[in-house]
């Protein structure tokens, strides 16, 4: 089993997919995904780390977490949780903001659906992003979107292993 990150960008429907398996069992990457104790401990590609100020993992609720740089450097994101069906998948919008909370125009919001699924294996994580328009897509790729996420992605391998 491959656990390579595999992200396409569907640019015609404003959309990123992202598939990525773990050699881990569902409940194990669930909470990984949900629990800011573990969270913060690979969300972030290094040397940067994700650092939670609050987290309310369900409908309705909100994680608000900054990327704190090596430099002192942080850049603050909220994510609102939509939906939740536990251990199966959540949808939520991420933007990026200030250490409150509110949103920075400046950048475009993402529409994240996150489905789990059990594999013999383990277990399979698909992403899908949307965008309001094909030039939100191409700004968060630019960011190094891809290189970042691929990053954290191979950083939660080492969290499920410990």
């Amino acid at each position: 089993m491959t656990t390579k990150t595999e992200i396409t960008k569907d640019v015609a429907n404003k959309k990123i997919n992202v598939t990525r398996a773990f050699t881990a069992p569902v409940e194990k990457v669930w909470k990984a995904w949900t629990d800011s104790s573990i969270l913060d401990k690979w969300w972030a590609p290094r040397p940067w780390r994700a650092e939670t100020k609050s987290l309310d993992f369900r409908a309705g609720g909100l994680w608000l977490y900054c990327m704190a740089g090596p430099n002192g450097e942080k850049s603050w994101c909220r994510v609102d949780i939509k939906t939740v069906d536990p251990q199966q998948g959540f949808t939520a919008t991420t933007r990026f903001c200030d250490e409150e909370g509110n949103p920075d125009d400046s950048f475009p919001s993402m529409h994240w659906l996150t489905q789990f699924s059990a594999t013999a294996t383990g277990t399979n994580v698909d992403v899908e992003i949307s965008f309001d328009n094909e030039a939100d897509l191409q700004k968060i790729v630019e960011m190094g979107f891809e290189q970042g996420f691929t990053m954290a992605l191979g950083n939660l391998d080492e969290v499920l292993e410990a």
